[in-house]
């Protein structure tokens, strides 16, 4: 730089934290599309309408349902949609978590009261020493609703799903990039994971267009049972989607399960 050029002025503390969100889903996304640059998924983009199960058994894909999000209250914008800048799902949210497949045996308690799951619950599926700070920041960050499902299948594998609602999507940006779903391995443990690494093997096709992923896996060796995990960000809503299974959880479910609820948030 010149000398006769002026000082750049700093950017507010504010902007500051922005920017360093912004830089850490930047890197987040540009080491999936590194990582999945040879993977050909074959999962295209789909209308909100119209979203089918990717049913394939010979690559150890499930069967899902046809699945059709819920229909928007009339006049209501989408998520992403420009007159939409809270990023605000006016969709049922519980209507948004992702059915089980055919043939699973449905875990009915995290259906919670009415479809509405308690924090406690959701607190459960992390490990104990993380569960108070973790209470206390949902607390901070202005937790509004939890809708959640989960399903066992025939070969054992369990799944879980929760679909966490904020006030705004700047809100999620800041709790997933900075304080819980970190570039590398996350910030709090789950339950029965020793130790959750970047899972640089998921694929860059993965999800759907606007959603953010950060997915990790439980490192070998690894105790009774693998455990998957991730976060995704989608406006105003912040899923969590646990995988896990005795001795080793198969990826394709889980890459399957993860695409599936991305774009029923889209």
């Amino acid at each position: 730089m010149p000398a006769s050029w002026p000082s750049p002025v700093p950017a507010p503390p504010k902007d500051r934290r922005l920017l360093r969100a912004a830089l850490r889903w930047t890197a987040a996304v540009a080491v999936f599309a590194v990582a999945g640059a040879g993977t050909a998924y074959g999962i295209s983009r789909m209308e909100r309408t119209d979203v089918p199960g990717l049913a394939t058994a010979s690559d150890g894909r499930w069967t899902y349902p046809r699945l059709t999000a819920p229909p928007l209250p009339k006049g209501s914008p989408g998520p992403f949609d420009a007159s939409n800048p809270a990023g605000a799902h006016y969709a049922d949210l519980r209507e948004l978590v992702l059915p089980a497949p055919e043939g699973a045996t449905e875990d009915k308690a995290l259906r919670g009261d009415d479809g509405w799951l308690a924090t406690k619950d959701l607190l459960a599926e992390y490990a104990k020493d993380d569960r108070d700070e973790l209470r206390q920041k949902f607390t901070d960050y202005g937790l509004r609703h939890v809708a959640a499902r989960g399903w066992t299948t025939a070969d054992g594998t369990r799944t879980r799903i929760y679909l966490l609602r904020f006030g705004t999507a700047a809100v999620v940006d800041e709790l997933g990039g900075e304080q819980i779903a970190q570039v590398g391995r996350p910030a709090y443990a789950v339950r029965g994971a020793a130790e959750s690494v970047w899972d640089e093997d998921f694929p860059a096709r993965a999800t759907a267009t606007d959603v953010t992923r950060m997915m990790y896996t439980e490192a070998k060796p690894y105790g009774a049972e693998q455990v998957r995990h991730g976060y995704l960000s989608a406006g105003d809503v912040l899923a969590l989607v646990v995988q896990s299974r005795k001795g080793s959880a198969p990826a394709v479910p889980f890459q399957q399960t993860v695409a599936l609820q991305s774009r029923l948030l889209a």
